[in-house]
């Protein structure tokens, strides 16, 4: 069974309807890019990152290959392709007992890949 936060994830990546990401997002949710050293706090932050994520990753090729659900946790392996490169990579999602999510971790590869993604998100990132 999947866990209602990740349906509305789910729901939000399908949309791109960013006022989702409020209902789904903790006040104190964190953000651990991929490309970023530093994690990203707060839900603002957050909320800037996976809405611009879903507008450049999650294209006509992306698709979650598999979904693993614990109490409060969920991995989510996904592919993509960015300009002719492959990108395989994971969602780590964390959330509290209010269905809300505290914890957003992504995982890239290979190397190529994670470099297509900085390209892609650094330029959009730009733009806001």
């Amino acid at each position: 069974m999947i866990p209602i936060v990740i349906e509305k994830w789910h729901e939000f990546l399908e949309s791109k309807n960013v006022a989702l990401l409020d209902e789904i997002l903790s006040d104190d949710a964190r953000m651990h890019s991929p490309v970023i050293h530093t994690i990203q706090e707060g839900k603002e932050i957050t909320k800037m990152y996976l809405s611009v994520a879903a507008q450049t990753l999650c294209n006509e090729h992306f698709k979650y290959i598999r979904e693993v659900y614990d109490d409060g946790f969920a991995l989510l392996e996904f592919e993509t392709n960015l300009d002719g490169i492959h990108v395989n990579g994971v969602d780590m999602i964390s959330w509290n007992s209010d269905n809300k999510i505290t914890d957003f971790k992504v995982m890239i590869r290979p190397l190529k890949a994670l470099n297509a993604v900085h390209k892609v998100m650094g330029e959009a990132l730009k733009k806001l």
